[in-house]
């Protein structure tokens, strides 16, 4: 296990040789290249840089091999034509996209025992779920696809779930089953998110590491880590690139993550504003990182405002969506208890690891501005957020206008997706 290729520093940004250079590391580390996976994020991650670096694999061997790209969906729907255009270029054939379905098409690795798992969170779910055993599943397709050469494309960046996003993570849960999914996402959420977002070594990513060790390693995946920040122009820019199948990649790569992902305030603003871009942003399930990525930095009393204007959906799953609709965000306590009083949830624990998510725990207002005819009034306020009128709200905040950081009487986030934001001691708690 090793890291091949390693270039980052938050001063300055990576060139498309270096890129280059990278994925030609990349491919003399995979060795035979003759049947290629490439397995990058989903349109979920417009700012990962993985359609580029996807496009430079298709480049490199993609004329001479037989080469499938099949996005790491997770729990998200699949990516349409036009989705696959705008993050992938029209070079690589259609026919070479698969579809990743997380319910179906999946193969059983093992298991991280339960014992291993409540000695890495500190017994969190010992009380409630003492037998809790993770197994390992994966689209079937990494095992017998009968691939040569597996390469995991994707970025580095600070994570609800499991404290930095990428590494392992975008196998065992991008590609992975159900139940990995469910477990995972659960015992994060149990173990609190605060205590884990923007850090590298948390109880969610023991587990990834335990699977990968006793598991995946022997797939001979080859991972290719990209860490992106908004430059001082306002411009997305490519800070690092990391280049290996081992733990010190990933962590390279966090390192720099958490030097350039993570803003940290002296003090809690009382309002915060969070616009979700539509192009990014149709449902609460991926729009609810506006409250993930802000709620460390909210004053006690505040309020965050989620401009949304995209949002028409809570799950990008049927029934993950009809589960939201149900239970809302409750916080905690509620969550907790409607996962022991209904199986549907507990059947669904990611879904319950979401709901928590994307609480405040009354620690402050969450209101969403959606277009009524997206979502409605009625259905916002169900789920447990106020409503406001999104044509009303860009009238007041133009996101063409607005300066990421302090204005007048609020803090706007424009791109949640891209970091961490916490007052200084609650991070450092």
């Amino acid at each position: 296990m090793t890291t091949i290729f390693a270039e980052g520093l938050a001063e300055a940004a990576i060139d498309p040789g270096t890129k280059r250079e990278a994925i030609r590391a990349a491919i003399e580390q995979a060795g035979d290249v003759s049947r290629t996976l490439v397995l990058p994020p989903d349109a979920s991650r417009p700012h990962s840089d993985a359609g580029t670096l996807t496009r430079l694999l298709y480049e490199e061997i993609g004329q001479h091999a037989e080469f499938h790209v099949m996005p790491a969906l997770g729990t998200h729907h699949a990516m349409g034509r036009d989705e696959i255009r705008r993050m992938f270029g029209e070079d690589i054939p259609a026919d070479a996209f698969l579809e990743h379905r997380w319910r179906r098409d999946l193969v059983r690795l093992g298991t991280v025992p339960s014992s291993y798992v409540h000695q890495v969170s500190d017994g969190v779910l010992s009380g409630t779920m003492p037998d809790y055993d993770i197994p390992v599943e994966v689209n079937q397709i990494l095992l017998e696809g009968g691939y040569t050469a597996i390469f995991s494309v994707g970025q580095v960046v600070p994570h609800e779930v499991a404290g930095m996003a990428n590494g392992f993570k975008n196998i065992l849960v991008g590609a992975g089953g159900q139940h990995t999914i469910n477990l995972t996402h659960f015992l994060g959420a149990s173990y609190g998110m605060e205590r884990m977002m923007g850090r590298a070594d948390t109880p969610v990513r023991a587990v990834f590491n335990y699977a990968h060790d006793n598991y995946l390693a022997e797939l001979g995946i080859v991972y290719v880590l990209s860490v992106m920040a908004i430059d001082e122009r306002g411009e997305m820019a490519m800070k690092g690139l990391y280049v290996g199948d081992d733990h010190k990649t990933f962590s390279q790569a966090a390192q720099l993550s958490q030097k350039v992902n993570v803003t940290l305030l002296e003090g809690a603003p009382a309002r915060v504003v969070a616009y979700l871009d539509p192009a990014e942003f149709t449902s609460t399930w991926l729009g609810n990182k506006a409250i993930y990525r802000t709620r460390m930095a909210i004053a006690d009393g505040g309020e965050l405002l989620v401009i949304a204007p995209g949002v028409n959906a809570f799950g990008e799953d049927a029934e993950i969506g009809r589960l939201i609709r149900r239970y809302g965000y409750r916080g905690t306590p509620a969550t907790l208890e409607a996962v022991a009083q209904n199986a549907d949830l507990r059947e669904n624990l990611s879904a319950a690891a979401h709901l928590i998510h994307g609480s405040s725990e009354g620690r402050f207002r969450i209101v969403y501005a959606t277009d009524p005819a997206n979502l409605s009034r009625e259905e916002v306020e169900a789920v447990g957020f106020e409503w406001r009128d999104v044509s009303e709200v860009l009238r007041a905040y133009d996101p063409a206008t607005l300066r990421d950081g302090p204005n007048e009487g609020f803090y706007y986030v424009g791109c949640p997706a891209m970091g961490l934001w916490s007052t200084r001691d609650k991070f450092a708690s």
